[in-house]
């Protein structure tokens, strides 16, 4: 299977998935979104990504996202706070691909790291109010994003130039499509939550996949 197909097959399963959430079917949400986060492990591995440490890097973050993913799927507080340390787990290993070969700190990596602070600590504030026990896992898992955001401006994968606007894209998305997941749980559930926020995720992930 190409990167492309896996991309395609993806994009497939996102439709369908977008569906069974609008529908409120289980069934179809069990069948799609584990086969949308499959798609993009895949997409991964057809771009290469046992070939060097940034890839396997890449697809150990993609696969606990995956995880994640799954965990996600059921209403429960267990295994949503499951859900948070795979994602937790998962962005930190993209950290470890972006801080392959120890690059050295740049300008733009400092504007990028202030950057994501002022986010992640407009996140925190929007959110606070409706956290309620959750207000710790919250807090931290807010502030691994924000170190993978910043990092992702350091990244040098294979063949590509540093800083990879690709990358940087992927992480982006990637973290504003955590808004949508948190609204839904904590502020105001609603399918427009979903409707824009698994696109975006499955966009990024595809992006951070094709990356290496």
């Amino acid at each position: 299977m190409s990167f492309n197909i896996a991309a395609m097959v993806c994009a497939g399963f996102v439709a369908l998935l977008l569906l069974a959430e609008h529908r409120g079917d289980e069934r179809l949400r069990w069948i799609a979104k584990p086969a949308a986060s499959l798609a993009f492990v895949l997409a991964a591995l057809a771009g290469g990504a046992g070939e060097s440490a940034y890839g396997l890097w890449v697809l150990a973050a993609l696969i606990l996202c995956m995880a994640g993913d799954i965990l996600l799927i059921p209403a429960g507080e267990k295994t949503f706070l499951g859900g948070m340390g795979a994602f937790a787990a998962g962005h930190a290993a993209y950290i470890g691909a972006f801080f392959w070969g120890w690059p050295q700190l740049t300008a733009i990596f400092i504007v990028g790291a202030a950057a994501m602070i002022v986010f992640a600590a407009l996140s925190l504030r929007w959110l606070w109010p409706h956290l309620g026990a959750f207000r710790g896992p919250v807090a931290v898992y807010t502030a691994i994003i924000a170190m993978m955001v910043a990092t992702s401006f350091l990244a040098a994968p294979p063949t590509r130039p540093t800083p990879s606007l690709l990358v940087i894209a992927g992480a982006i998305g990637f973290a504003v499509s955590d808004l949508a997941v948190a609204r839904e749980k904590f502020v105001a559930p609603a399918f427009f939550n979903r409707a824009w926020g698994l696109p975006l995720y499955y966009g990024a992930q595809l992006m951070l996949a094709a990356s290496v």
